[in-house]
This record gives structure tokens, C-alpha cells and sequence, in this order.
């Protein structure tokens, strides 16, 4: 079974997420919208499949990471998610909350030994 097969985003809190993201707008070309800046690829197996990574910033005081208090997050894209977290499960990972399925795809949240939350992503495209 693959497990991670690449990055689906990187997330970072911080006190003002509307400057970050016009900061890294105007220094560094990042085309910033409402939900972060989507930096489109190639799948290396089909390139006819286009793929994103997301890098967003979230407000201070997000619980979006919980239960982690670390101020970043890394989403990792993965296959077969179901399967993948009852292994986590049978190894004694952390797994923070149940799948939620939406129209663009999986996701759960598992904690790595320091505490750093991770998000799962299986894509449905």
C-alpha cells in the first residue's frame, strides 16, 4: 500500500494572516486568494492529471490544528486513507478525528510523537 505519496499543503498561524498573506504577496509572487495560494503540478504517473499543493496562512488562534499547539501543519497527500488509519490505528498513532469526506476529498488529522498535528489528504480527483 503507498502511503504518502506527496505534499497537499502547508499551514502556519499567525497574528495577521490578511498582512502575511499580502506580505508574501507583494516580496515574494505568491497569487494569494481567500484560502491561500494553490501551486499547481503534474502527476509524475498520469501528467495529464493536474494536482495542487495548498500553502495558507490561519489566524492565531485557530483550533484548526487542535489538539496540537505547535504553530504550523503539513497535509500530506496519501491513497486508500481508510486503510492507511487503521494501520496508524494498530500501530498506537494518535488519530485526532474521524474521516470527513467532502467533494474534493479525505481527510483526517493524527498527531506525530512531539505533538505536531498532520493533516491526511487522499484527493477524489
Amino acid at each position: 500500500m503507498n502511503k504518502v505519496t506527496g505534499l497537499g499543503g502547508i499551514f502556519f498561524k499567525c497574528d495577521d494572516p490578511t498582512l502575511m498573506n499580502e506580505w508574501y504577496a507583494r516580496h515574494l509572487g505568491l497569487p494569494v486568494a481567500e484560502y491561500g495560494t494553490l501551486f499547481k503540478w503534474r502527476d509524475a504517473h498520469d501528467p495529464s492529471k493536474e494536482r495542487t499543493t495548498v500553502w495558507a496562512t490561519f489566524d492565531k488562534d485557530t483550533s484548526y490544528f487542535a489538539p496540537s499547539t505547535k504553530d504550523f501543519m503539513i497535509s500530506y497527500r496519501v491513497e486508500q486513507l481508510e486503510e492507511l488509519v487503521e494501520e496508524l490505528k494498530r500501530a498506537g498513532v494518535t488519530v485526532v478525528d474521524e474521516i470527513a469526506e467532502y467533494d474534493y476529498g479525505k481527510f483526517v488529522h493524527i498527531l506525530d510523537p512531539e505533538g505536531n498535528s498532520i493533516e491526511l489528504w487522499e484527493d477524489v480527483a
